[in-house]
C-alpha cells in the first residue's frame, strides 16, 4: 500500500474527508496536513513496538585524537553498538557505560589516553547557551590516535508520507492502515464500539507483525529448529 493508497483508505474506512479548519492561532491546517499526522502517529508507535532490521542504520566516522567527544547522527535514537577500528581494521566493541563511570575510571582525560574502550550518552552539545548537536557520546579512554568508529543504530525512517512508499506499507500495511485509523477515529471523537474494533483490529496486526520482527527474523531453522505448532 502506498501513500496515495493509504490516504484514500483513511477517507473512506472514517467517511470523513477532514476538511480544512481553522487553528486557535489563527493558521490553516488542511486535510493532507491532519491525515499525515495521523499517519506520522501510527508509525511512531509501530516503530517503538516492533523491532524490525529495517529500522537499523550503520555509519561510520572518525573520533580525533585527544578529543573525548563523538557528535551522534541527528537521526540518532538508541545504540545497536558502537566499534572503534584499529590501524589493523581490527573491531574493538565499546562497553556502555554511565558518564559518571567513565570520569571515575578516567579523572583525567588529558593523560587517561588510548584506544577507547566505553562510551556513554553525554547529552547535547551547548555552546553559548545554545543546543549545537542533538547527543553526543563521550569516550573513554580519550582517543591517543585517529580513529574510525562504526555505529550501529536505531533510527526512524524516512514517514511514507513524504517517500511515497516505506518497507512498512509494502509488508505489512494492515498494521500501519489500523494503525492510522485508530489515530483518526480518536481525533474525530468517534463512537467508543467502533474505535474498539479498529483498535482490536490494530493489536491483531501488531501481534503478526511483532512475530515476524521480534521473532522470526532473529532465528534460523538450523539453529533454532522449525516452528511446530502443538497438536490437540
Amino acid at each position: 500500500m502506498n501513500y496515495t493508497q493509504l490516504f484514500d483508505t483513511i477517507q473512506s474506512y472514517t467517511e470523513n474527508t477532514f476538511p480544512d479548519f481553522t487553528l486557535a492561532s489563527g493558521g490553516i491546517e488542511t486535510t493532507t496536513e491532519q491525515i499525515n499526522r495521523f499517519i506520522q502517529q501510527a508509525e511512531q508507535r509501530i516503530y517503538n513496538t516492533v523491532q524490525f532490521p529495517f529500522l537499523r542504520k550503520n555509519m561510520t566516522g572518525n573520533v580525533q585524537s585527544g578529543n573525548t567527544y563523538l557528535q551522534a547522527p541527528n537521526d540518532y535514537l538508541a545504540t545497536y553498538s558502537l566499534a572503534v577500528i584499529d590501524a589493523s581494521g581490527n573491531y574493538e566493541y565499546l562497553l556502555n557505560k554511565d558518564v559518571n563511570f567513565i570520569r571515575q575510571a578516567y579523572p583525567n582525560p588529558t593523560t587517561d589516553v588510548g584506544i577507547p574502550k566505553y562510551y556513554g550518552l553525554f547529552g547535547p552539545a551547548i555552546v553559548s547557551n545554545l543546543i549545537t548537536t542533538e547527543l553526543t557520546f563521550l569516550l573513554g579512554p580519550t582517543p591517543d590516535a585517529v580513529y574510525t568508529v562504526e555505529l550501529h543504530f536505531y533510527y526512524y525512517p524516512e514517514t511514507i508520507t513524504t517517500a511515497g512508499t516505506s518497507w512498512l506499507g509494502d509488508n505489512f500495511d494492515t498494521v500501519l492502515l489500523y494503525g492510522s485509523l485508530v489515530e483518526a477515529y480518536t481525533f474525530m471523537k468517534g463512537e467508543t464500539d467502533l474505535l474498539a474494533v479498529y483498535d482490536g483490529k490494530y493489536k491483531e496486526a501488531l501481534a503478526q507483525a511483532k512475530r515476524l520482527g521480534d521473532g522470526m527474523e532473529r532465528q534460523d531453522a538450523y539453529r533454532s529448529g522449525q516452528y511446530r505448532q502443538a497438536v490437540t
